[in-house]
């Protein structure tokens, strides 16, 4: 078949769908202006609607609070009745005609990977936060025409079937590719013989530093899947003051980070490990994926107790994968280990909320933070990180010759390639527990939908590893302070603290220790000469009441933890810690 028979039969499909035309006449005053074109709609009447959320991003975002000017006519300019029956969604009466047109224009101010931005330098869309759609007709190919700057080129997953028209196979396709426009260079390259993309805004980078990462870590993630399955993949990169995030897609990922620091050491390993971990997502997630994401509902939340799994495993492999692919060494690998223990050990909502719930509870707690959520909250990533390096050493522990990475592959077995259907928790903790040779029923019990305490101290002394705490030679009374407009603002009151226990709580402003005025710095630095058990005097100004609160100190209490390999290690721990970071087969 040649070129021009595939791009008319590619365009004949189109047509009995939607087709989507996305201009920005005017980037500067952020608007997309969108077209909708219905093509051969047989009823009386068509619903259209906005999602309100997007795959891989678990909060209802209201995408529609963005969308105005909404209006409806047919394809020759005669405007149709229409009605608006929820917040996203319109009613048009069709008047018997079978070809229709919608138009709106959508605000684009958040740069975030979830959101939508346009302005003189470039533009970017989340198709969920765009494009509205046919219940329906959600199994129908839809088109994409984009009308941009002259100067400007498209990035995206989607096969172009014209210079600036793209066809995805149906909705939720459409959904899974976001687009980059702009007029940044792209970079390619060639992985396994598929071909990859890199696309940057907002600054540069060392583009042969960054290939030759980004080739070793795609080669890592695919030995343990035995290949790509994808003829090719974008990376889409956003580079600002602050930026950090990502968002997985299937062939694609969008990714922010902050452009002051990605070239620093630290920074730049923190990005290789965004990196990966988003990378990781096209076959966890994206491929291998809980039963509850297998069909989305895009107007209501979307439940499932597995995302520990789904993004746990994906948070340890993203420390794993850099030092398998050689982009850093063993000890940077336990200083972030370290650094991950440390924000678990030391978060009390470990001791509230479990795993489980966790997963569960997405929707309305992980993206919704506020002051008390380290009381009352666990993330899913950090905690399901842990359990997941857990299991892969009780695996290890049972069957020296498997790991975790027999478990992903089983999955990907079964769920994953070829027919990519969903699994339920139950069967996922079946293949944990196959893969190992013993039943992992209690370890779920205990740590996934429990509330014990993680046995990390074991499973570290088993790899021949010490956790050392790196406590506070002050005592300990459970705040956070910060100056403030040159106020003294508690930010945090931990809780069965000594700081709870005063009746403090956040908000409230510190004037004065034992009868002096103090700031958060003069706070810690007078804490150095109290003791464990001493009672001080505070007044506060609590809701503009000037009061007085009696705090008693406590034991001091570590802030942060090191791993650090132990000198009492025996050969046979030794031997379980090379073969756990495969460091066997690099020597």
């Amino acid at each position: 078949m040649t070129l021009a028979q595939a791009t008319a039969d590619s365009l004949a499909i189109a047509a009995q769908g939607l087709t989507y035309r996305v201009a920005m006449p005017n980037p500067c005053n952020h608007l997309f202006e969108v077209t909708l074109q219905i093509s051969d709609w047989q009823a009386d009447r068509v619903t259209v609607q906005l999602p309100a959320w997007t795959p891989g991003s678990y909060l209802l975002r209201e995408y529609v609070r963005h969308l105005q000017g909404f209006q409806a006519q047919t394809t020759t300019g005669q405007p149709l009745p229409w009605r608006k029956l929820r917040k996203n969604a319109w009613q048009i009466e069709t008047q018997g005609h079978r070809d229709l047109q919608v138009s709106y224009q959508v605000l684009a101010t958040e740069l975030t990977v979830r959101t939508n931005h346009l302005d003189r330098s470039h533009g970017f869309f989340t198709p969920a936060a765009l494009c509205l759609y046919i219940d329906d007709w959600r199994d129908r190919p839809c088109q994409v025409e984009i009308i941009a700057p002259e100067d400007w080129t498209i990035a995206t997953a989607l096969p172009a079937i014209a210079s600036n028209r793209f066809l995805a196979a149906d909705y939720d396709t459409l959904v899974d590719s976001p687009f980059e426009l702009g007029p940044e260079q792209t970079q390619s390259f060639t992985v396994l013989g598929k071909k990859h993309y890199w696309r940057i805004w907002g600054g540069s980078l060392n583009s042969d530093r960054l290939v030759a990462d980004t080739t070793r870590l795609i080669e890592t993630e695919a030995q343990i899947f035995g290949g790509l399955p994808y003829d090719h993949y974008w990376f889409i990169l956003h580079l600002s003051s602050g930026g950090y995030g990502g968002l997985e897609h299937r062939d694609s990922t969008v990714l922010a980070f902050d452009r002051h620091t990605i070239t620093e050491p630290e920074g730049y390993r923190r990005f290789l490990q965004l990196v990966a971990h988003e990378f990781f997502h096209l076959w966890n997630v994206k491929r291998i994926r809980p039963k509850a994401l297998e069909q989305f509902d895009y107007e209501a939340e979307n439940y499932t107790p597995s995302l520990w799994f789904s993004e746990g495993a994906t948070s340890y492999y993203d420390l794993l994968l850099p030092l398998r692919a050689g982009l850093y060494g063993v000890n940077t690998f336990l200083e972030a280990l370290s650094k991950d223990l440390s924000r678990y050990l030391t978060t009390p909502g470990r001791t509230v909320q479990p795993l489980s719930e966790s997963s569960f509870d997405a929707w309305v707690k992980l993206y919704r933070r506020d002051a008390y959520s380290d009381n009352q909250q666990m993330s899913y990533y950090l905690k399901g990180q842990l359990v997941c390096w857990l299991l892969d050493l009780e695996i290890r522990h049972h069957q020296p010759d498997r790991s975790f990475d027999d478990v992903l592959r089983l999955l990907w077995q079964r769920y994953g390639q070829p027919q990519e259907v969903g699994f339920e928790e139950a069967e996922l903790r079946q293949i944990f527990s196959e893969v190992a040779g013993v039943d992992l029923t209690n370890f779920f019990d205990r740590y996934v939908d429990g509330l014990e305490e993680l046995p990390i101290a074991e499973a570290i002394e088993s790899v021949g590893l010490k956790l050392q705490p790196q406590g506070s030679e002050h005592p300990s009374h459970g705040l956070r302070l910060a100056d403030e407009q040159g106020r003294c603002q508690v930010k945090f009151v931990a809780s069965n603290s000594p700081g709870e226990q005063a009746g403090l709580m956040i908000g409230d402003e510190l004037v004065a220790l034992n009868g002096l005025r103090v700031t958060a710095e003069s706070f810690t630095r007078r804490l150095g000469s109290c003791q464990a058990g001493q009672t001080l005097e505070l007044t506060i100004f609590h809701d503009d009441q000037l009061q007085s609160r009696w705090l008693t100190l406590a034991e001091p209490q570590p802030q942060s933890y090191t791993l650090r390999l132990s000198s009492e290690a025996t050969p046979e721990q030794r031997d379980r810690f090379q073969r756990w970071l495969g460091l066997e087969s690099q020597s």
